[in-house]
């Protein structure tokens, strides 16, 4: 509760959170919002920005404006299937490591030692380039099936500080099951944990489904921001000053890195004292001529005369 709390007072986290369920609505109502369908030619070639087509068209006279609404669900897919995917696999791989320990412990950590020495972004083109018709759910779970083992060892080595503690081992005394002191006594603390991987998941799953889209490694004709920049980069777009074919593509990449990333930053405040003293008094530090500094605890001298 008191983390909840913490977590609604960051501004950080709200920031975050605004950008992000912006464009979770638009990616859950935007096929019905868009005013064209992305695939419609016009005799609008290359045309700038207007009141018909707010954000132009591209080389076909394709709107841009619906080809972004309609791209937002295919990245937003993308992030979230491999972030479910690779946070469970961490969490269960993880937690049963640290929890069971002996022999269970060292093979599953041999196991996320062996997933963590494998180069995803070359295995998705790998696996990409052998399935012409890899898509972005593909993508997806090769992230989810390989992006876990970071996560798993973070939870092992909090799971492990946490079941020799006093309230753990209490638990255990009364004679509570082995199943009811991991979820009741031990998951409710990893929970920042778990919300800081699963936030860096979705990151690198956005990431690395924008840059297949946009070197032409997944199929084209599936709208996200991505295929939208090779379309622009093919034809040219910037040598013909078309700014309006690229500019608002990057931008919703680049807002939406912003918002996983500010998420993820309000998430480390709350897990580190260090960090979550430094941003709560944030303001009454400055008012006081203070400046925090990210990693180090402000302490006030006082002079006497």
């Amino acid at each position: 509760m008191k983390n909840q709390l913490l977590f609604l007072r960051n501004g950080k986290v709200i920031t975050g959170l605004v950008i992000l369920g912006f464009f979770t609505l638009l990616a859950l109502v935007g096929p019905w919002l868009s005013p064209y369908d992305p695939n419609q030619v016009s005799d609008a070639l290359l045309s700038p920005p207007s009141a018909t087509h707010w954000l132009g068209t591209d080389h076909t006279g394709r709107d841009i404006l619906s080809q972004i609404i309609v791209g937002a669900r295919g990245v937003l897919v993308v992030g979230l299937v491999a972030g479910v995917s690779a946070t469970v696999v961490g969490v269960l791989v993880g937690v049963t490591a640290g929890f069971v320990g002996g022999i269970g412990d060292e093979s599953l950590s041999a196991l996320s030692n062996m997933f963590l020495v494998i180069p995803q972004l070359p295995l998705i083109i790998l696996i990409a380039a052998q399935l012409p018709s890899a898509g972005g759910l593909t993508v997806a779970l090769v992230i989810g099936a390989t992006g876990w083992a970071w996560g798993a060892r973070v939870l092992r080595a909090q799971t492990l500080s946490l079941r020799k503690r006093d309230f753990v081992e209490a638990a255990r005394a009364n004679g509570e099951r082995t199943w009811r002191l991991v979820l009741a006594e031990v998951m409710p603390n990893l929970t920042a944990v778990i919300a800081s991987g699963f936030v860096g998941t979705v990151t690198f799953a956005v990431l690395s489904q924008v840059t297949l889209s946009f070197i032409g490694i997944t199929p084209v004709s599936d709208w996200n921001w991505g295929t939208i920049l090779f379309w622009a980069q093919n034809n040219l777009a910037l040598q013909r000053g078309a700014w309006w074919w690229f500019v608002p593509a990057g931008a919703c990449i680049a807002l939406l890195g912003m918002a996983l990333t500010l998420v993820n930053f309000g998430i480390d405040e709350i897990v580190n004292p260090r960090l979550r003293s430094t941003g709560l008094h944030a303001r009454s530090l400055r008012r006081r001529g203070i400046r925090p500094r990210v990693g180090f605890t402000p302490v006030v001298r006082e002079v006497r005369s």
